[in-house]
């Protein structure tokens, strides 16, 4: 059985930045990660609630809609495999240490499935 570690909505912004400030202001989130090109907010424990505020989803790709990071990423590839579900970006081993591939979902969403190695 996999298990959902945490699922984090992703929102399309040109300035990460200045969209993170909104959100801090008016939620009292703090910042969980920031790499100029996304910034992730969080609220305090028990959560973790989370929102990632995106330029683009990682090395130019689009953003994705939902980031779900799983302990198991290789079961569920494989899943989609199965399913021949249309995959967004191959899995792959990120330089900021995620190991991620994106699918697409029945209604056209792009998820972005990851784990932290």
């Amino acid at each position: 059985m996999v298990k959902v570690l945490r699922i984090t909505a992703d929102l399309s912004a040109p300035d990460p930045s200045a969209l993170a400030a909104f959100y801090r202001d008016l939620f009292d989130l703090e910042i969980a990660m920031d790499m100029g090109w996304i910034v992730t907010l969080e609220g305090p424990a028990p959560g973790p609630q989370q929102v990632s505020l995106m330029a683009h989803g990682g090395e130019g790709i689009p953003v994705p809609h939902l980031s779900i990071e799983v302990d198991d990423l290789d079961a569920v590839y494989a899943r989609v495999q199965k399913r021949a579900a249309p995959i967004a970006h191959p899995l792959t081993q990120e330089s900021w240490g995620v190991r991620r591939f994106f699918v697409v979902d029945p209604a056209g969403r792009i998820l972005n499935v990851l784990s932290h190695d």
